[in-house]
């Protein structure tokens, strides 16, 4: 599995990219974890209801083939894009979201932050607040998008949608989580979410 770092990328060129990637591989490609941040960018997956955006305002809301609803990228959020053949690894989407998911609770595990799952509403949660948010598109057996960590950054974005199409629902960070008091390593996390990733998400070359 290779791990690349791309740094603050806008959102259209990297969703661009991941279609590229996908639609060339074959069996023998490796897969990849791509981890970066976005530049402001409200994301409206293919279930995406426009009631679910209240006040975009100056933030560009696109249009993509994930699943799921609307969700907010900015920068302080890790986001790790997970380019992997579930065929070849004999997984089915259920189990590669269940395994992002732990990959994100141990993350906050190694901070002492408790955090879990819910099947009826997935993503990972902190005191019933929203931390990190997943969608995937599967095409031919292998996945693209992935999942998004709140880590250190501006929340305010969020009150402009229903995140993931939920009226009223919470989210929170990293840092609101540790408090003021406990400064956190953006890099650290990144690296401890990659090691953690591929640690549930084994190569299968």
């Amino acid at each position: 599995m290779q791990f690349r770092r791309l740094g603050l990328v806008d959102f259209p060129p990297t969703f661009e990219a991941m279609k590229v990637f996908t639609a060339a591989r074959t069996g023998a490609t490796d897969d990849e974890i791509w981890l970066l941040q976005h530049p402001p960018v409200y994301t409206q997956g293919l279930s995406g209801q426009a009631e679910h955006v209240l006040d975009a305002g100056a933030i560009p809301v696109v249009h993509i083939d994930r699943g799921g609803q609307v969700t907010y990228h900015g920068p302080g959020q890790l986001i790790a894009y997970v380019l992997y053949d579930l065929r070849r690894a004999g997984m089915n989407v259920r189990e590669l979201v269940e395994c992002l998911e732990r990959a994100v609770i141990n993350v906050l595990a190694d901070h002492g932050i408790t955090a879990h799952g819910d099947p009826a509403a997935r993503g990972v949660y902190v005191r019933g607040k929203k931390i990190a948010a997943l969608g995937l598109k599967i095409s031919r057996g292998r996945s693209y998008h992935g999942l998004s960590l709140n880590v250190d950054m501006d929340l305010s974005p969020f009150a402009g949608i229903n995140p993931c199409g939920h009226e009223g629902l919470e989210v929170t960070s990293v840092q609101l989580e540790l408090g003021a008091d406990e400064r956190i390593d953006f890099s650290d996390i990144g690296e401890r979410l990659l090691h953690h990733l591929g640690q549930v998400l084994p190569s299968q070359t």
